[in-house]
């Protein structure tokens, strides 16, 4: 498992930290990799009752690192079977509760996320975005319609067309995140929150997150369409210029 993923187990709560804080904890195939392993045995271990994912070092992740992607699409490398599609099935089909504790910035699959877990719990400092109009790509993770469900079209637009971000007060107000919370006390609230979740009788927990949710093939349609967009989008001209100008974008 990739070093730059840390699991841990706090009783019923399986711990996911982004670690990787010298890059802003972009993810890498690796990286996804290892994250698919982490769901997998949240899902095969029945004394694992709750995940929640957390990012280090004041930032939740900036998104998909982009050598990685600009790699691929120079590659011809597929979509639809490469491990972060892989992650966005499966956190998409997860069937345990998810909570996601949100510092600094939420870029990309940092934002989309989100909209999968139950519970989400953010700094004053976080920062969503949701940037892939920008790079010439388009939404994933179902996303193109969840942000509809969930924000209204408007605010989806805003959000996705126009790629603009949003901050933990907006997040708060659009109902995206549960509560606003001090950095400095972050991790060990919504560590307390997912050890509630934990504590509740399981089938009635399960039961109702899947009543919740309702019928998810709309959504999983929705997320096939997405990849399949998504892959013609990379090899697109526009999609690598964006790549190429981002890459030599002067650090720091």
């Amino acid at each position: 498992m990739s070093d730059a993923i840390k699991v841990e187990r706090d009783g019923k709560v399986l711990v996911v930290t982004f670690n990787r804080p010298e890059k802003k904890n972009a993810l890498t195939g690796e990286m996804y990799v290892a994250l698919n392993a982490a769901l997998q045995t949240a899902s095969d271990d029945d004394g694992i009752a709750v995940v929640l994912i957390a990012g280090s070092g004041g930032v939740f992740t900036a998104g998909n690192d982009i050598n990685d992607f600009a790699q691929r699409a120079a590659g011809g490398g597929g979509v639809s079977d490469s491990p972060a599609s892989a992650f966005i099935r499966a956190l998409a089909r997860f069937e345990k509760p998810l909570v996601a504790a949100v510092d600094g910035l939420a870029v990309g699959i940092g934002t989309t996320l989100c909209f999968h877990c139950d519970l989400v719990y953010a700094s004053p400092a976080a920062r969503f975005k949701m940037p892939f109009v920008d790079l010439g790509l388009v939404p994933e993770a179902g996303s193109s319609r969840l942000a509809v469900q969930r924000f209204g079209w408007a605010k989806a637009a805003q959000y996705l067309l126009l790629a603009e971000s949003f901050d933990a007060e907006a997040a708060e107000k659009l109902g995206f995140v549960n509560a606003i919370v001090a950095d400095e006390a972050l991790l060990a609230h919504a560590l307390e929150k997912a050890r509630v979740l934990a504590a509740k009788p399981r089938n009635a927990l399960l039961t109702t997150r899947r009543l919740m949710r309702g019928d998810g093939q709309p959504l999983y349609d929705q997320m096939e369409a997405e990849l399949q967009a998504f892959a013609q989008a990379m090899r697109s001209k526009e999609a690598m210029a964006a790549f190429m100008a981002f890459l030599a974008r002067p650090k720091g």
